[in-house]
């Protein structure tokens, strides 16, 4: 259990797709902008989970027991939440 633990905490210094840009990325307007419009997108898939996890009438998403689907959700906060797309893979 511990090593199962260990492998998928996400780290607290871990970055995550479309958290922050490079910084040499913001010196071109045609890629910032690019990447603001790629971080809209993330967001805007986060409240399309968020969404169909309140929305009863969905397949599983009624009854006792019911876990919200978070596991693709763009962002996360550290430690084991099942949620985030990190920029590297923990096996």
């Amino acid at each position: 259990m511990a090593v199962l633990d260990i492998l998928s905490t996400h780290s607290p210094d871990e970055e995550y797709i479309g958290e922050k840009m490079e910084p040499s990325w913001g010196e071109d307007p045609v890629i910032k902008n690019a990447f603001e419009r790629f971080r809209e997108r993330l967001k805007k898939l986060e409240s399309v989970i968020d969404e169909r996890n309140e929305n009863t009438k969905l397949m599983n998403r009624n009854g006792a027991g019911i876990v919200p689907y978070e596991l693709l959700k763009p962002f996360s906060k550290p430690g084991v939440t099942g949620m985030g797309v990190p920029c590297s893979i923990s096996i």
